[in-house]
This record gives C-alpha cells, structure tokens and sequence, in this order.
C-alpha cells in the first residue's frame, strides 16, 4: 500500500490499523503518532511516534483519525507533507474540505471521510467526499483503506456528507436506543429486565446479520415476517402509522444533519 502515517490511534484509529493489517499492509510501512503512550500499538515492525513531529520522511498518505477538537493544534507540523504531495484521509466529522486547505494550503489533496462505529467489528460504512487535486487513484488507495473496515461510498457534493452524518454516522445510536427500547417494553409486560434485554440484544442483532446476508430490500423481509392478522401485522400497524416511528425518524435525522451542518460552520 506505500508508506502510511496515522495520526490518532484511538478506538477508530486502532480499528482501521488493525483491519489494514490483516489487509495485507506491512507493519514497517505505517507509522503511528499518538500522544498517549497507552493508545499505541505494540506491534512488531511498527513504529510508534509521540508526535508527527518525529517524522521526517513524507509520507504517501496520512489518515487522521484525531478527535476534532484536537485538529487544529496537529496539521500545522502537517502541512509539510501536504507541500510534499501526501495525500490526506480525514474521519474527524464536522471538519470540511475548506477547512483543511485553511490548514495544510489551497492544493493540499484531502479526502474527507465519515465513517461509523461499526467499523471496529469491520461492519463499518464510510461516506467519502475528495477534494479537486484528488487523483482517481489516490482516492482509490484510500478506497482500499476504508474497505478493510466496512463498505466504502462516495459523494461529489460535500453538503451530502451532513445527511449522511445523520443516518449512518449517527446510526448505531439509534439501533443502540431501539434495542433499550425494546427492552423496557419487554420488561414492562411481565420479562425480567435481564431476559427482555437478552431478547431484544439477540433479535437486533440477528436481524441485522439477516439483512447483511439477505439479497430481499429490507421492506421484503418486513412483510415476510409479517402473518396477515398475527401479532407482528398488529405491532405495525402502530409502528407505520401516521404518527408512528416514520415522522420520529424524519425529525430526528433532520435534527442530527442540521447540527452537523452546524458545526462545520
């Protein structure tokens, strides 16, 4: 894959090393930066920096996988590889493609990516959006990135990424609080708070397995579920009512892509 720096090797960070690991990327050929001594890899051939700043070859590509707050205190030692031609690979949400040439110079050639936490399981997906220097084969390195940890998409216009934020992004919250949910209504019918989250942990997540390997849309696999005049057809007819779980997730993810929006200022 050539010379990798990874900036950040917290949860995200060390899921996406791993996953190119065993992709096939040599330990000698990434360099890790992170200031936490706890947080970096012991790995053999890898090396593992404090700071950017003990780099002093340029790198092919440079991912960083920093919280956002902490973006602007490290790209100005990073702007020396932007100058140098590296290509950036940016999963800090929020911050733009005009952000970054703000930091690393007009030309730099970033990609701004927008990834989820199912990636540490690599059952991630990842929305992309290149900047105009990007060639078509630097962003198909950083397509080979991404897939070592999920399913890799792109958009042309950056605006989308906030959407995106909102459904995939954002996401796993939601399934997270749809299992809770589940859970407490179980519970509220009689099952031990323990069975009902046992139930509900199990049905999402096997369902979820069920709609990865299932070729059907997932309406198909709904109505396959769905005995006319059984129990299920009863749940949904509250569930896809008018006032049902459709206008909630309208106004939620509207919610979630305005804030996004937001604080991309």
């Amino acid at each position: 894959m050539g010379t990798l720096l990874l900036v950040g090797c917290g949860k995200m960070g060390g899921a996406m090393l791993e996953g190119w690991l065993a992709r096939g990327l040599a330990a000698s050929d990434a360099i890790v930066a992170e200031p936490i001594e706890a947080l970096r890899p012991r790995k053999e051939g890898l090396r593992c920096v404090a700071s950017s700043g003990e780099v002093r070859e340029t790198p092919e590509i440079v991912v960083l996988a920093v919280k956002p707050q902490s973006m602007d205190a490290v790209l100005p030692d990073l702007r020396r590889f932007a100058e140098g031609g590296a290509v950036f690979l940016s999963i800090a949400a929020g911050k733009t493609l005009k952000y970054f040439a703000g930091h690393l110079g007009a030309a730099a050639k970033v990609v701004r990516s927008m990834p989820n936490t199912p990636a540490a399981v690599r059952r991630g997906i990842t929305v992309s959006c290149a900047a105009p220097g990007v060639s078509e084969a630097e962003k198909k390195r950083c397509q080979e990135l991404l897939e070592a940890v999920g399913q890799a998409l792109w958009v042309e216009d950056e605006a989308l990424i906030d959407p995106v934020t909102a459904l995939s992004g954002s996401g796993p919250a939601y399934v997270f609080l749809l299992v809770e949910a589940m859970a407490a209504a179980g519970a509220r019918l009689g099952l031990s708070p323990d069975m009902a989250m046992q139930l509900a942990r199990a049905t999402v997540s096997g369902s979820g397995e069920l709609l990865r390997q299932s070729s059907e849309p997932a309406s198909q696999l709904r109505i396959n579920v769905t005995s006319p005049g059984g129990t299920t057809a009863e749940a949904l007819k509250v569930l896809m009512a008018a006032d049902g779980i459709q206008p909630v997730f309208d106004k939620a993810l509207a919610a979630a892509s305005r804030r996004s929006k937001e604080l991309a200022g």
